[in-house]
C-alpha cells in the first residue's frame, strides 16, 4: 500500500513514485531470500534493517517533496534588508573611519537614498512588480533598513531589481500625490528635495575628511547631493540607477515561508565604483551635472549577500 497511498496537495513526483516501486521489489527479494536460504535470524534482522533505512530516506524525500511544493495560490512577505557598509566595517555615522582608493580618509555622517520600482523575477522568468511603492532609507533610522513587500505569490525568485531614485512620472505629479516619504515638507533640517528645479535627491552622502584643502567656506566636511531625473521646466541630466541583482539562493516563497533578501551597500564604492573620486578634489556636489559620476558609482555599490528563507 505505500506506494497507492494518496497525500494532500498531490504533490508527489515522479521519482518518489519510482523510489516507492523500488522499495515494494526490494520487500518481495528478500522474502525470496530468507525463504530460500531459512537463515531466519541473522538474515532476517540484515536486511530489515536495509529496509528501515529505505523507508526512512524515502519518507524524507516525500517529506521535502510537499513542502517544497509551490501552490500558486499562497502568498506572503518578502523583505528586502539594505545593510550599509564601509569595506568590510560596518557604518556607525560619525564613527567608522576609512580610506578611499585614493588613500584619503573619511567618515560618514548622513547617508539616505530613495529606493523605488521593486521587481522581483521567478525561476520561470515570471516577473512581479510593485508600483507606486516608493521607501527611503536613512541609515539614522534603523527601521527603514528594512522594506517590507506584501501579498508576493508564492515561488522561486533568483533575482530582485529595483530604482535607486524617485522616477519621473512621479516627480512631476501634483504634490498631492506625494505622501509619506515623498512629502517634501516632512523632511525637516535632513532635506531630499529640490525646490529649484522640482526633484528630489536620490542620493545624499555626507561626512568629513582631512583630505579637503583650506577653503573660503572654512569647511572640512564633503557632501554629495545626486539627483535629476531629467527635468521639468529645465533639461537636467538623468541619474536614476537601475539596480538589478542575481541571488545564488532563490528567495523560497511559501505560505509558511517569508524570505529576507540581505542587501550589502558598500559605500566605500562611492568613491571608486566606476570613477575615482577625489574628495580633496570633489566635496561639494549639489547638482545633477557634478552628481554623474558619483551616480554611476554607487550603482555599483550594492550585492545580494545571502537569503534567509527561514518558515514563519
Amino acid at each position: 500500500m505505500l506506494y497507492s497511498q494518496t497525500f494532500s496537495g498531490g504533490y508527489l513526483s515522479i521519482s518518489i513514485h519510482f523510489i516507492s516501486k523500488q522499495i515494494i521489489s526490494v520487500c518481495w527479494d528478500m522474502i525470496a531470500y530468507i525463504i530460500k536460504t531459512r537463515d531466519y535470524t541473522f538474515t532476517l534482522m540484515k536486511k530489515f534493517s536495509y529496509l528501515l533505512i529505505a523507508l526512512f530516506v524515502s519518507a524524507i524525500i516525500v517529506s521535502c517533496q510537499k513542502d517544497d511544493a509551490i501552490n500558486p495560490n499562497d502568498k506572503n512577505t518578502v523583505t528586502l534588508e539594505f545593510d550599509n557598509r564601509v569595506g568590510d566595517q560596518k557604518l556607525v555615522l560619525g564613527t567608522t573611519t576609512a580610506k578611499n582608493a585614493l588613500n584619503e580618509d573619511f567618515t560618514v555622517t548622513r547617508l539616505n537614498y530613495f529606493v523605488s520600482n521593486i521587481s522581483l523575477k521567478n525561476e520561470n522568468g515570471e516577473i512581479v512588480k510593485f508600483t507606486d511603492k516608493y521607501f527611503l532609507v536613512k541609515h539614522s533610522d534603523p527601521t527603514s533598513w528594512l522594506i517590507k513587500l506584501d501579498n508576493v505569490p508564492a515561488g522561486n525568485y533568483n533575482q530582485v531589481s529595483y530604482i535607486i531614485g524617485v522616477d519621473s512620472l512621479k516627480s512631476v505629479s501634483d504634490v498631492s500625490q506625494r505622501k509619506g516619504v515623498l512629502d517634501p515638507a516632512s523632511y525637516g533640517d535632513d532635506n531630499m528635495y529640490w525646490s529649484w528645479n522640482s526633484g528630489y535627491i536620490f542620493f545624499k552622502m555626507e561626512g568629513k575628511s582631512t583630505a579637503i584643502p583650506p577653503n573660503m567656506m572654512n569647511t572640512t566636511e564633503y557632501q554629495y547631493h545626486v539627483g535629476g531625473f531629467g527635468g521639468m521646466t529645465g533639461k537636467t541630466p538623468n541619474n536614476l540607477k537601475t539596480i538589478t541583482l542575481p541571488m545564488t539562493t532563490t528567495a523560497q516563497v511559501r505560505a509558511n515561508t517569508a524570505p529576507q533578501i540581505h542587501i550589502i551597500n558598500d559605500i566605500q564604492k562611492v568613491f571608486s565604483g566606476v570613477n575615482q573620486i577625489s574628495i580633496a578634489k570633489t566635496y561639494m556636489v549639489h547638482a545633477a551635472e557634478a552628481g554623474i559620476p558619483i551616480g554611476q558609482n554607487y550603482a555599483k555599490s550594492f550585492i545580494v549577500d545571502h537569503v534567509h528563507n527561514e518558515k514563519d
